[in-house]
């Protein structure tokens, strides 16, 4: 049932909500229009660790504007307390290598980084070329990128999970992501493609790797659901809210889909989806954009807000 896709959420997680949800309903459209373009430009990465044995989060906020890219990083503790926060700003301003100190509970924590050389593609996340690093008590705790300098190559690194990933792209009828959803996995390629318009019946297809792994018809009943698949012997659970763009204003507004795994659950997965009727007076996509991720397990979570270009 769909009452089960607020499930990922709960009270105990990192506050990623979409920026978007702060717009109210009696703002202006010009106004909408630039939180959406905003929106389009920002990934949300969150990493797992321990700081003398308790569980933390170092959230990535990767942003790209008209002036450059930027870079939020935060530590939170599990209560969702923000321990420390950095901005990098637009780096037409901003140093793009530089390093941090801060005092968390009588303990020094360092934040190094080097953004030199980092090449992007068409998002706001580095491809290479980069490094970010995170020190508490003299331990390296986190280290992500390709570029390390010599002192951090030679560290191993404690093990940070990569647990949750939130992103926004934006097509016509078909959106594409990648996604990685076991630590020693491969990378696959994800797409989206919807077709809402046209004299033929909604209808909703997910590929990964070319290969369809999710395929919806009769779209205007099952705007949103959800349905469990298997990638690389994992069961991954792909939820869909597509009710924006069939009854809402499209331009305006997301569709939202989640792909979620679960490396320690038990078989019996019920792999037919789950829909929910068009009489749901739910505003699914709000709910997760007001929500938190639950992030108390080791399992991945993929969020893709898709955006339409008119």
């Amino acid at each position: 049932m769909m009452k089960d896709f607020p499930s990922c959420f709960g009270e105990n997680g990192v506050q990623i909500a979409d920026s978007s949800s702060s717009s109210s309903s009696s703002a202006s459209s010009s106004s909408s229009s630039s939180i959406t373009k905003a929106a389009q430009n920002l990934v949300t990465c969150v990493y797992q660790c321990k700081l003398r044995g308790r569980l933390s989060f170092i959230v990535l906020t990767w942003t790209k504007h008209l002036m450059g890219q930027a870079l939020c990083l935060q530590i939170q503790n599990s209560a969702n307390h923000c321990l420390c926060k950095l901005d990098i700003k637009p780096w037409l301003f901003s140093k793009k290598k530089g390093s941090k100190i801060v005092d968390i509970e009588s303990s020094k924590l360092e934040i190094h980084w080097d953004l030199t050389n980092a090449k992007f593609g068409c998002g706001p996340e580095p491809e290479e070329g980069f490094f970010v690093a995170v020190v508490f008590d003299r331990e390296l705790i986190f280290l992500v990128g390709d570029s390390a300098t010599e002192p951090y190559k030679k560290i191993a690194a404690a093990a940070a999970v990569f647990v949750a990933k939130r992103e926004h792209v934006f097509g016509k009828k078909s959106y594409s992501a990648r996604a990685q959803f076991s630590e020693r996995g491969q990378t696959h390629n994800l797409s989206i493609e919807c077709d809402t318009g046209g004299i033929k019946e909604p209808s909703l297809v997910i590929r990964i790797d070319s290969k369809t792994a999710v395929q919806i018809k009769r779209l205007k009943w099952k705007f949103r659901g959800n349905q469990t698949i298997v990638v690389d012997g994992i069961p991954v659970q792909v939820m869909w809210d597509v009710h924006n763009w069939l009854f809402g204003n499209a331009a305006m507004s997301s569709a939202v889909f989640m792909f979620q795994t679960h490396k320690n659950s038990q078989s019996g997965f019920d792999s037919s989806p789950s829909p929910s009727p068009p009489s749901s007076s739910s505003p699914y996509s709000q709910q997760i954009k007001d929500s938190k991720l639950q992030l108390q397990g080791l399992d991945f979570s993929l969020i893709l807000y898709a955006w339409r270009n008119e």
